[in-house]
């Protein structure tokens, strides 16, 4: 167990917040459909098929996000990362924007973690190409997955830069 504070409480995780809604009015201003999700806890998780970040947000949230991912009108294939430069920690911030350019929907998914316990699941979407984002609702055994191919994205550059010096 760590003594570090639930990252979804500390300061940084609020301006995390706040850039999401700041870069969700700019979407809806050029008229986009836009979900904001407010996730309760990121987890890395590397499990057989499962590897990733687990992002649990609250069973209303993942209904709404359920009803946007399952209109066949929508079709999520493009994302931005806003990453967050840690301030010499080990702690991570990160914003994606999984977008629909056709139909002009897009769902904000803050995550954070920590860079050591995250290793593995880093090391294993690097080799493969693919940063999985499990989005789940807080008490079912379901989830929504979001593909990424550019993990590096997520990452200072330091931090890949260690695995090519390892």
């Amino acid at each position: 167990m760590s003594d570090e504070p639930n990252p979804t409480t500390t300061p940084e995780w609020e301006e995390l917040l706040a850039d999401a809604d700041g870069i969700a009015a700019g979407y809806r201003e050029q008229g986009w459909d836009v979900l904001v999700l407010e996730p309760i806890d990121v987890t890395p998780v590397e499990r057989g098929d499962r590897s990733g970040l687990d992002v649990t947000i609250a069973e209303s949230a993942y209904d709404r996000l359920e009803d946007v991912v399952g209109d066949e009108a929508v079709t999520v294939g493009d994302a931005e990362v806003y990453y967050r430069p840690s301030e010499g920690g080990d702690r991570r911030f990160a914003l994606i924007v999984e977008r629909d350019e056709c139909s002009e929907t897009a769902v904000l998914v803050p995550v954070t973690y920590v860079f050591p316990a995250a290793r593995a699941v880093f090391e294993h979407a690097l080799r493969e190409s693919d940063l999985r984002v499990h989005v789940r609702p807080e008490a079912a055994d379901e989830w929504i997955v979001f593909s990424h191919e550019e993990p590096s994205l997520f990452l200072e550059e330091r931090d890949v830069r260690a695995w090519s010096d390892g």
